[in-house]
């Protein structure tokens, strides 16, 4: 099992991409519990987007704080690995932004995309605004696949919170 992704951590992976002016969207685990302001379990990562156009600033930021491009079995040229060399991990989400502010994740023949409403979502993380995916998307994004433990509880917790 990979070491946990701190709160502390992801907030400062964050402010650190916000001062070098690359907008990130968190998404994932620690996107619900930013939507919450509050951390409700453990995240095994970070879980970010990020426009195409950003790529470049963000992986030089990134450098410069120890992380690299590690090997992952589901590798792709618009979903891959980050770590660092204590075990942090960042799953980087890369989208080409239409002119409708969707998305597309993947060449556009995938018919892969984040739908413009989803990058509307706010947090806060460690005390730190941060933008996220939206409550909805959150919950619409765990479908497809068998859901494990994680994100039954970050279902719950969206629910509970959002009314959804």
């Amino acid at each position: 099992m990979s070491p946990e992704m701190p709160e502390s951590m992801a907030a400062r992976i964050c402010a650190a991409l916000a001062r070098a002016g690359v907008t990130v969207w968190i998404d994932g685990g620690w996107g619900v519990d930013a939507l919450l302001a509050r951390q409700t379990r453990a995240h095994g990562d970070l879980d970010l987007v990020v426009a195409a156009a950003d790529l470049e600033p963000l992986l030089a930021r990134l450098d410069e704080m120890g992380f690299a491009v590690i090997d992952s079995p589901d590798q792709r040229a618009w979903n891959f690995v980050l770590g660092d060399d204590a075990g942090h991990r960042i799953d980087l989400h890369v989208v080409v932004f239409e002119t409708s502010g969707d998305g597309i994740y993947g060449p556009p023949e995938n018919g892969e995309s984040y739908p413009a409403p989803a990058f509307a979502g706010r947090g806060d993380l460690a005390g730190q605004q941060v933008h996220c995916m939206t409550a909805e998307f959150q919950i619409a994004n765990r479908r497809g696949y068998a859901l494990r433990d994680v994100d039954l509880h970050d279902i719950r917790v969206l629910r509970a919170a959002f009314g959804i």
